[in-house]
Order: C-alpha cells, then structure tokens, then sequence
C-alpha cells in the first residue's frame, strides 16, 4: 500500500485517551497513511483532548491552533472529551475539518480520506454516549516495554465536579476474550507489562449479563501466563475491599501497586462531591490490602479547593496521605466545571487559597513519598525491575511496587526483567545494583 498522505497525532489526558490514539494511529497505517511527528508538517492532524479541568480545554484548544499553524491546509480532527462536551465550540474554530467526540473514533482514517480526495468538506458529529457500547479497538505494539490496554469506558458516579461522566456514558466493558487476544498478542510483540486501564477500571464487567469482573479477568490472565506483569488503572476505593482483595491476593501476574482515585480525606467534602466512601473505607481498604499482599505499593489523586472546603477539611487530606503513606500522589486544584453541580456551589475557594494547599500537600507527599523509598531500601529485599529507558549504560526502571529505579546494566537491553538491590535514595528514584 502506498503512503500518499501523513498524519500526526496528539493526546491531551488520561491513559485510556493514549490507548485510543495509539488504536486510531495504528488504524490511520492501515488506511495507507505514513506516522509523523505531531511537530512536522503532516496531511492529517489529529487531537485527543481532555476536558477534566478548564485548563486541559485551554491546552486543547492551543494543540489545535497549533495543528492548524503547521499545515493551514491539512484536515485536523479533534476527538476526546472536550469535543465531545464542546462540539459547537470546537467546529467553530477556523481550520477544524472534524470533530468527533468519544464514540466513533475508529472511523477517523475513512473521514480524513474522504476529505483529502474531496469527498466531503467537514465532518462534526458527535453521539449520544448514554446509550453507547464498547468501541471494538485495539493495538498490536507498543512503542516502550508498557503497554496500556482500554477494559472499560464510562462511569456511572456522577461526583459533583467531574465533567468525565458526561463525556463518556454508561459504564461498558470490553470482553474478555477481546482483551485475553490483545494481552497476549502485545505480549508476544515484546510487551513486558501491561496496565489495564478505563475511565473506571474496577467496574470492569458491571454491564455484562453474565457474572464476570475485573478479578474474574485477572485470573484467567493469570491462569493463561498472558504476561509478565499486570497492573491496573484507576480504582475507586470502595471497590477495593474485602471480596476484591480475597480473590487477587495469590495471583503471580498481579503488580502489588494500587492506584487510588481518593480526591479528598475529610468525610464533609467527600459528601459533597458524592463519592461513595468516606475516609475510613479508604483507609481500611488500603490497610487490607497492605496486610494480604506484601510489600503493597499505592498511588492517588488529591484534590484541593472543592467548594466549601475549610482550613479544617484541608488538613484532614493532609493527616489521610500521611497515614495512606503514598508512593506517589498527583495533587491538583478544583477547577470549575460548566454544567457540574459542584460549579453552582457557594463558598467556591480562592485560587491563592488553592495554590497554598496545593504546594502544602505536594510537599508533605513528597516527603511520605521519601520515606516510603527508604523504607523499600532498608528492607534490604531485592526488587524484580524491567528495564525501560537507557542513558550511558544506565538504565531506568519500575519495580514491582512502582518504585523508580536507577541501576546500571551494561549488556542488558530494554525489556530485560532483572533483580536488583536497592542500595539509595535521590531525588525520588531508587538506585540499585542488579544481583
């Protein structure tokens, strides 16, 4: 097939928003186009946006302009959350050719043809994505040794300030046989770890007619040797307990790395945000799994700033990571949101006052974050690594527990899965020496 045209690619977001890039690249080859870098001058643009926070809309709308600079006269498609919110807006902007939103992206290489060979002008459709279903699509390779596989879309939490809900629909889960296929088909192309990911990953199989979930999935994975190493996306912490934790506690494949979505640790803003669990679940769930699998690692998101949120409310989350004791935390303001009910709430928190907590629990994250590593370095226990990134012979790494690990290892190659003994700490990474 001839390369006639070139297409370059752009995501804004979260995992699952990669994932569908790389699957509708991927699609873009097959259709005949050659893959650019976003920077270079390309036939086709195309922009997965994010709208999670109203500076991810900015950064979209600046990607696009952007797109437009490089080429005025390349078809540039914008897909993702934001125009799936923001359709009108996004149409709007002079030199979009197509806007999509987050259902329909696999027909993207058909429409951008259409368009180069005159076909068609424009293209701006979006659907109803509560009555969507599971978008068949996949991918056959991956650029590093970490692939990310989509099992889920939606959410069905409606929290008060996400506008995620709205731009992704019902809760639908990819099938199992689907996603077996597509593990052990990246696994065989060289993939080393592979990370289960969805707007929210623990309701995988909700919507099925039959009983199958997530733990369901992780072992039959397991069972098959499907991979090296499985990790899993987001997770609400309610749906981390005692059941959850019982029936993944023995699996080999199963990283014992936990990423957390906790927003808040004050019981009085977690109400107000309607998340279904209070600080206590969170802190039972995280303890149960410590208990059951050793050396349990987490990560989370905190927020800062909800509406109404006190000084008091504050150093509630700042006392709850310092006893969750999180590897890794992304601290991030509240940003309002049009058409969230959060957005209409009194008391909306001054963004000084935002910008303080905010620097506040990023350093008091750090620091647990340090003191977690130190305690991984004096256990003195060897850390199962798979080499990624190298750099003079040194090579960058995670472990098992999501730690990041500096280690040298001349001779070895990206994808090699090593023992190393972890000997110091520095900036956030381990350093090792490979036993």
């Amino acid at each position: 097939m001839s390369l006639l045209y070139s297409v370059g690619l752009y995501t804004l977001g979260c995992k699952v928003s990669q994932y569908e890039t790389e699957a509708v690249g991927e699609l873009f080859e097959k259709s005949g186009f050659s893959r650019r870098d976003f920077s270079e001058v390309c036939d086709v643009y195309v922009i997965n946006t994010c709208t999670v926070t109203a500076e991810s809309d900015a950064k979209s709308r600046k990607f696009i302009r952007r797109a437009i600079k490089l080429n005025p006269k390349s078809v540039v498609c914008v897909m993702g959350c934001y125009s799936q919110r923001s359709a009108e807006e996004v149409a709007a902007i002079d030199g979009v050719s197509v806007v999509i939103g987050t259902e329909n992206k696999t027909a993207l290489p058909s429409i951008a043809l259409d368009i180069l060979e005159g076909r068609t002008e424009k293209h701006v459709s979006t659907t109803d994505v509560t009555k969507a279903s599971f978008e068949p699509m996949c991918i056959t390779r991956a650029p590093r040794t970490r692939a990310y596989v989509k099992i889920e879309d939606g959410c069905e939490c409606k929290c008060t300030y996400c506008a995620i809900s709205d731009a992704r629909g019902r809760v639908r889960s990819k099938p199992p046989h689907d996603v077996i296929e597509e593990v052990e088909s990246l696994h065989r192309s060289g993939v080393r770890e592979i990370v289960l990911t969805g707007i929210e990953t623990a309701s995988y199989g909700a919507d099925f007619d039959y009983e199958y979930r997530l733990p369901d999935l992780l072992a039959e994975l397991d069972g098959r040797g499907s991979c090296e190493r499985v990790r899993l996306g987001s997770l609400a912490p309610e749906l981390v307990g005692e059941k959850f934790v019982e029936l993944v506690k023995d699996l080999r494949i199963l990283a014992p790395h936990f990423h957390l979505s906790v927003q808040s640790g004050s019981d009085s803003v977690l109400r107000k945000m309607k998340r279904r669990y209070n600080s206590r679940t969170a802190l039972e769930n995280i303890e149960r799994i410590r208990k059951y699998i050793p050396n349990a690692s987490f990560t989370t998101d905190l927020m800062v700033g909800f509406p109404g949120e006190t000084e008091e409310d504050f150093l509630e989350t700042v006392r709850f990571a310092e006893r969750a004791r999180f590897i890794d935390a992304h601290v991030f303001a509240y940003s309002r949101r049009k058409g969230t009910p959060a957005a209409s709430f009194d008391s909306q928190v001054p963004e000084d006052v935002k910008r303080r907590r905010s620097e506040i629990l990023i350093s008091v994250t750090s620091r647990v974050k340090n003191e977690v590593l130190d305690e991984i370095i004096a256990r003195g226990k060897e850390l199962t690594c798979i080499l990624e990134s190298e750099k003079n012979g040194v090579f960058t790494a995670h472990s098992d527990e999501f730690a990041e690990v500096a280690v040298e290892a001349r001779g070895y190659k990206q994808g090699d899965l090593v023992k190393v003994i972890p000997v110091l700490r520095k900036d956030g990474v381990i350093y090792g020496k490979i036993i």
